[in-house]
Formats: C-alpha cells, sequence, structure tokens
C-alpha cells in the first residue's frame, strides 16, 4: 500500500495536504503532537472524500519518539510504503531577537530543523532502496527573506531551504526528489492575529491565501510526472516575495 506520511497534519495547511494526498489515492499517515480532536477530524474528511488512513501520534521534535512511534510503525507495517513525507510541522514564537529567550529560539529550530532531519533520515531508507519518492518540505516567505521578530523562525526554515537543495542532490540518482513549498499569508492558525485588511496591500493578489492553494502546489511537487523537479522552492504567497 502506497502512503503518504504528513507531519503535523491536523490542521491548517497540514489538514489540506492530507486531503490533497487522500485525492492523490494514498494512505494519509496523520501526525499530530497533542490535538487528538483535530487529528480526528482531518482523518473523517479523509475518509468522506473516499479515501483512508491513520493517526501517528509523535512529537517531531523529539528524536525518541520519532524512532519509538513512526520507527515502530515502520516495523510492524512492511506492506505499507511511505512513498510521499510531506514535513509541514511546525511552530512559530516571534519576539525580537533582543528579547528572545534561549526556549523560543531551541524549540523553533528543534520543531522544524530537527523534526526535518529525524523524520526524514528514517523515511529516506525505504526510499532509497525502493529507488522512489516525494520529500516536500513545507518552509516559509520568512525563510527566504527574512521577517523581522521572527529570527527564530526565519532560521529554521532557511536551513530548511539549505537541506532541502543539498538532499535533492544526494538522492536525485535514486528517483527522490526533494523539494520545499513557501507560503506567505496563508488563513490559518498561524495568521489569525493579523489584520488581514492591513496586510493585503501588500499582496499583489490583495489577498490571503488558502490552505488548498498551497496544498496544490505540494500535490504537484509529489506527483510522479514531476520527476524532473528537485532542489526547488516554490512560493505560494500571491506574489508578496520571489
Amino acid at each position: 500500500m502506497k502512503c503518504a506520511l504528513v507531519t503535523g497534519g491536523s490542521r491548517g495547511i497540514g489538514r489540506a495536504v492530507c486531503l490533497k494526498m487522500a485525492d492523490m489515492g494514498y494512505y494519509v499517515l496523520v501526525n499530530y503532537k497533542g490535538n487528538e480532536t483535530e487529528a480526528n477530524n482531518t482523518l473523517a474528511l479523509v475518509r468522506e472524500k473516499g479515501g483512508d488512513g491513520e493517526l501517528l501520534k509523535f512529537d517531531v521534535a523529539s528524536k525518541e519518539q520519532i524512532q519509538e512511534i513512526l520507527g515502530g510503525w515502520m516495523e510492524k507495517n512492511t506492506d505499507k510504503i511511505i512513498e510521499v513525507l510531506v514535513n509541514n510541522a511546525g511552530i512559530k514564537d516571534d519576539v525580537l531577537m533582543v528579547f528572545m529567550k534561549d526556549e523560543q529560539w531551541e524549540n523553533v529550530l528543534q520543531t522544524s530543523l530537527d523534526g526535518f532531519f529525524y523524520v526524514t533520515r528514517l523515511v529516506l531508507n525505504n526510499m532509497v532502496l525502493k529507488r522512489y519518492g516525494r520529500i516536500i518540505n513545507m518552509v516559509s516567505v520568512s525563510g527566504l527573506k527574512g521577517t523581522p521578530g521572527q529570527v527564530n523562525y526565519s532560521a529554521a526554515k532557511g536551513g530548511i531551504i539549505a537541506a532541502t537543495k543539498a538532499l535533492a542532490q544526494e538522492v536525485g540518482k535514486r528517483n527522490i526528489t526533494v523539494n520545499a513549498v513557501a507560503p506567505g499569508f496563508i488563513k490559518t492558525d498561524m495568521t489569525e492575529g493579523i489584520d488581514e485588511k492591513e496586510m493585503k496591500g501588500m499582496i499583489p493578489v490583495n489577498r490571503f491565501g488558502l490552505p488548498e492553494e498551497v496544498a496544490y502546489a505540494v500535490g504537484f511537487l509529489a506527483a510522479r510526472e514531476a520527476a524532473y523537479i528537485t532542489g526547488e522552492v516554490i512560493s505560494v504567497n500571491g506574489g508578496l516575495y520571489s
């Protein structure tokens, strides 16, 4: 059975990506950290579309949980192959660097960078053996241009962009592509505190984006037909920055 693993899949962009993977015929592994209600809602929506999947609860910032839960699942489910990995899980904790506490730096980087590394390394081995895989990393406009008040978040996403380009060169000969999607202002929990009326004037299309529009880009990169696209960053930001 061909599977797609989406980290941070319980809400927002992650949920939209899970639904897109279901549309593409994948058995969807919905990772979540704590919000079981929303994770179950995502899985219910996947099944409403005629797809199927299951929940995998682990914190991507914990290499021990990744090994125990995800590694354990892989050992028990040898008939299920993860063909698509979407590293979507991430957090932000915004503050000017001069006021930033150690834990604000560490938590943001651990969730994004450590999560990318430990989850991808675990899944990558089977992709190499099968000589096929699609890895899509969710980054941000902040990782491309930097955003004041987000030194930690910009560093984390910028690091993943560089890692995406490096890993793409390592595994390209194995028919594994590695790309990134960089959303701008998208209507999710992470932008709830931002005034769209005030900010949309900066955006050429004059609005915030939708999670489904980001998921469409992920689906494009996950397709078999996208085999000649790797090491790229696709911006989904309404023309805000490229």
